[in-house]
């Protein structure tokens, strides 16, 4: 016997799921003889690569994480006590294990389809309910970016609601966190609102300028103001007030809806979630209800299913205003997702009362501190406060002296100007903890810090009597219900079980390439070393992030073929606005400022054309020819009519449709020879990686969508990233940070923190180092097989709209469906009927009404692929006993679907088809049946009766009537 020796931890075979004897088969399926032919006929020949990939060989799952283990250890975790909107937490470690780590949670996809997809949308009206109860208003989304996109989008909103003319004044407090400030400046100049920084209690308000106005709750640097007169004046000259807050603040102060502010945003990073140096963190948004139709972002909403239960849907269809193209005054199109769902998951396990005490314990031990610190001398300058102490030092000598002398100690401090000091305190911290931090001042001051007794004592509120918090919050039985650990784990793992994920099966979903999240990639995720930085603190103790960001970004610049990348951007949407800020950077350094027409094809995404409203620009469209691809005669024609005015051409590659149009090349260069730039969408980079790249093709920038093609997990509906991607000349417009300069540049922020989403970073990072150039050219060649594969094995029973010259589709493809109409079915049907089957709907009517688009991505299998292959066509022919009149156009699986358990164990059966036809469609079902958990919910009912947040407790009041009722029997 011979032996030979060969690597077997080899991470590429684990991603690329279909092996060699079922990638022939497929082959054979599709008509090509090798994965080359096929490239070769799919993707023209003009954009392919010239050699491959330049990126270090891959490594195994065991070699990278030893290596990323000495990388992360490069970061120096200290205690950090720098506040501005971060703080040291502990999520529970039944809520880390069993939703952060869990991929039933972190693989779940966008909650469109809302039937399986309930457990989810409970946890999300859970943290709604948070964040309305604690804030004190009506209204609240699924979660924005991050604090500062809350800010920025609230002021869009207001400025679109106000009903004074001419009013384009936005005044903001200099007491709002600098980098809020930083984001609203950007988000401000592109759409004509002037910024108005100053002191809110100077302020003259009667201006009829302005239309709304920004505090923060506690002030950045820790005072707590009473608004309630600034809110008044706002409010007598129909100003909009926006109040940033916190939310463990809000647990002891009084609500900003009950001072009377209308808008209530921040960040919820506190209630457990990692600092991770930045991100990703879920920014909350609240306000009053006239706001709620033009509220950004998702709302969830309650609803009823066709059997009169409570379900839960995304509310007013969807509230993400790109649907609205031109016209939105928001190009979010996603949450945090993951995130909020950890913040409202640790207000469930803590309760009103834990909450409470761990406002209390940072209050007193902040008292504690201050008290400390006057025996040493040192003047303590706010009057009220919350957690954060402000300290003014006799020189600036002095606070280079504690600065070094807390570095040593491993203690982070907030350092002002002035010989200003600010510390905040957290609910991590302990009386050792101040007593770590007395001990550093008495070193610097050459004195002796007294012996703090044991406990702290008791004392009041360090807050003017009005601010003190006396209405309720969280009453709802859940956040008083599971505060032992077998009744969270159990909660959580009841709501696990009601959502389908990438654990159950395949998510074929065009455009959102639903792939592998790998375990060896999600470890690092974790680690103290990655989530433990403040993304303030100095950036020598982050020399691991820095090595991070410095590889990520090298491979993404040889992947695209760009000069520099930015990985500020925390979303894909975030991506698009910045890459277009950057060449409207570009052309205003020039003089060119009239350069403001951004052509976009009429099959682009939404949050193309917002995205470029949000930038300033006026929006184009360019006609699409009966093939789905753009019409390059129409696009000549508007780039020529539009000359002296054009500032870019908005492009996604392959097409939207699935196709590698052939004419991009040409059409860069026509938007080229008139003086604009291209920026290409990255939403279909899986379709280009080792086999072209935008800069090949022609693009000036590109923002790739990390959690698509480089495999973050959706994680229900975000976190995402978005970095981008640009050629030399546009690198010095690329975003910056006014707290910490990126690349030395200062200001014109996209993302709260400095480099965005960081903490999630290693997953990308993980992924191209295991994957190295070959697996990534690779599993772009596997992606194209797979959708050929499912076209080929498809056609015959579902029309294909789009295809290339040689009749292949890219990585995604789009299904016809509209004329299945007459016979009374629709696209929806389809999708719902899917769910008995166990699947996952692909993407329905985008971007042609009445269809599906399928993406299959590499990670699937063969066996996978036939699996849904199967129940498509089993799906066509239930379709075909309607058109026949074999089935009733109204009583059948597919109007009825899905089909819950408690819908077929009815007593009485009286449809016209069997129980068994309803839920075991095809054998293999029965093995492992998903069932979901709701009937088809009525969308128009929620929108109707809009309640987004957990029922009413007036309602529970009338179930426990209806039992006690029930108990007392018929006679009672």
């Amino acid at each position: 016997m011979s032996l030979k020796f060969s690597p077997v931890d080899v991470f590429e075979a684990r991603h690329n799921a279909p092996g060699a004897d079922a990638q022939a088969a497929m082959l054979r399926t599709i008509g090509v003889d090798s994965i080359e032919q096929l490239i070769a006929e799919t993707v023209p020949p003009a954009i392919r690569l010239k050699k491959p990939l330049d990126l270090p060989a891959a490594l195994s799952e065991r070699a990278f994480l030893a290596k990323f283990k000495q990388i992360a250890g490069q970061n120096q975790v200290f205690k950090s006590y720098i506040g501005l909107g971060y703080h040291d937490t502990t999520l529970p470690p039944v809520i880390q294990r069993n939703i952060l780590e869990n991929p039933g949670w972190y693989t779940a996809y966008t909650p469109y389809q809302a039937e399986i997809a309930q457990g989810r949308l409970e946890a999300l009206i859970n943290y709604q309910t948070v964040v309305i109860d604690l804030t004190g208003l009506e209204i609240a989304n699924a979660s924005l970016l991050d604090e500062g996109t809350a800010a920025a989008e609230a002021m869009h909103m207001l400025h679109s609601q106000t009903k004074k003319k001419n009013a384009n004044q936005y005044f903001v407090s200099e007491q709002v966190l600098p980098q809020t400030i930083d984001l609203l400046r950007t988000r401000a100049t592109p759409v004509g609102i002037e910024l108005v920084v100053g002191d809110h209690r100077q302020v003259d308000l009667s201006n009829e300028g302005f239309f709304g106005a920004m505090v923060q709750y506690p002030a950045a640097d820790g005072e707590v103001f009473d608004y309630k007169d600034f809110i008044a004046q706002a409010q007598k000259n129909n100003v909009f007030v926006v109040m940033a807050a916190d939310l463990l603040a809000l647990t002891l102060l009084t609500s900003p809806g009950e001072l009377g502010a209308d808008v209530c945003v921040g960040n919820s990073q506190r209630f457990g979630v990692p600092m991770g140096y930045g991100g990703p963190h879920a920014g909350f948004f609240t306000c009053k209800e006239q706001f709620k139709r033009v509220i950004p972002g998702r709302l969830i909403g309650q609803s009823i299913d066709a059997a009169g239960n409570k379900a839960y849907r995304m509310a007013l269809q969807t509230r993400e205003q790109h649907i609205r193209r031109e016209k939105a005054t928001s190009n979010i199109c996603t949450a945090q997702v993951l995130l909020s769902v950890l913040a409202g998951m640790y207000a469930v396990y803590h309760g009103p009362q834990r909450l409470q005490q761990f406002a209390t314990n940072t209050h007193l031990l902040a008292q504690t501190l201050e008290a400390g610190l006057k025996k040493l001398g040192v003047e303590q300058t706010n009057t009220s406060y919350f957690d954060t102490l402000n300290l003014r030092l006799e020189s600036a000598e002095l606070a280079q002296a504690l600065k070094k002398e807390a570095e040593a100690a491993r203690l982070n401090f907030r350092y002002f100007e002035e010989q200003r000091v600010g510390i905040s305190l957290n609910q991590n911290t302990e009386l050792h903890d101040v007593a770590d931090i007395l001990d550093v001042f008495a070193k610097v001051l050459g004195k002796e810090a007294d012996q703090l007794a044991e406990t702290v004592e008791a004392a009041e509120l360090h807050v003017p009597a009005a601010l003190v918090r006396s209405s309720e919050y969280l009453t709802h039985p859940v956040f008083n219900t599971h505060h032992a650990e077998h009744e969270m784990l159990r909660y959580m793992k009841q709501l696990e079980n009601k959502d389908l994920s990438l654990a159950h099966s395949m998510i074929a979903l065009g455009s959102c390439t639903m792939k592998l999240n790998a375990t060896a990639e999600m470890i690092p995720v974790t680690w103290p070393e990655i989530g433990g930085l403040h993304p303030f603190a100095p950036i020598e103790q982050a020399k691991g992030y820095e090595q991070i960001f410095s590889d990520l970004q090298a491979w993404l610049c040889e992947i695209t073929g760009f000069a520099a990348v930015s990985l500020q951007p925390n979303s894909g949407a975030q991506g698009e606005y910045a890459g277009l800020l950057a060449i409207k950077g570009y052309h205003d350094a020039r003089g060119d400022h009239h350069r403001t027409v951004a052509l976009i094809p009429a099959s682009a995404h939404g949050t193309n054309p917002a995205s470029a409203v949000m930038a300033g620009m006026q929006v184009v469209v360019v006609k699409s020819t009966e093939d789905g691809n753009i019409d390059v005669a129409d696009l000549k024609a508007k780039a020529e009519q539009h000359a002296a005015n054009l500032s870019c051409l908005m492009v996604t590659y392959p097409s939207t449709h699935g196709v590698y149009e052939e004419t991009i090349i040409d059409i860069c260069a026509t938007i080229h020879s008139h003086g604009g730039r291209v920026y290409m969408d990255g939403a279909n980079m899986n379709a280009q990686v080792g086999l072209t790249s935008p800069a090949t093709i022609g693009a000036d920038v590109c923002h790739l969508n990390l959690h698509k093609t480089f495999c973050i997990p959706h994680g229900g509906g975000g976190p995402g990233i978005g970095p981008i991607g640009v050629v030399a000349d546009l690198i010095p417009y690329l975003p910056g940070h006014a707290v910490i300069p990126v690349e030395g540049r200062v200001n014109g922020s996209v993302s709260a923190a400095p480099w965005g989403s960081a903490s999630i970073l290693p997953i990308s990072y993980a992924y191209i180092s295991m994957m190295g150039g070959d697996g990534l050219q690779r599993a772009t060649e596997t992606a194209i097989l797979n959708a050929n594969y499912i076209k080929a094995r498809l056609e015959a029973h579902y029309p294909v709209l789009y295809t290339g010259s040689h009749g292949r589709c890219a990585h995604e493809m789009i299904l016809e469906c509209r004329h299945f109409k007459k016979a009374g079915i629709e696209v929806e049907d389809i999708a719902k009927r899917l769910m008995d089957y166990g699947f996952h709907a692909p993407t329905v009517s985008f971007p042609v009404a009445g269809t599906l688009m399928i993406e299959p991505t590499e990670s699937e299998s063969k066996a996978e692929l036939d699996r849904f292959c199967d129940a498509m066509i089993s799906i066509r022919k239930e379709i075909a006993d309607v058109e026949s009149g074999k089935a009733d156009a109204k009583e059948n699986v597919l109007k009825h679907a899905p089909h819950t358990a408690a819908t077929v164990l009815v007593h009485e059966w009286t449809r016209p088809y069997t129980r068994e036809q309803a839920v075991y469609p095809m054998e293999y079902v029965r093995a492992n049946k998903f069932w979901p958990a709701v009937s088809r919910i009525d969308s128009a009912y929620g929108d109707r009766n809009l309640i987004c947040s957990c029922t009413p407790m007036e309602e529970y009041a009338d179930q426990q009537e209806e039992l006690v009722q029930a108990d007392k029997g018929p006679s009672y």
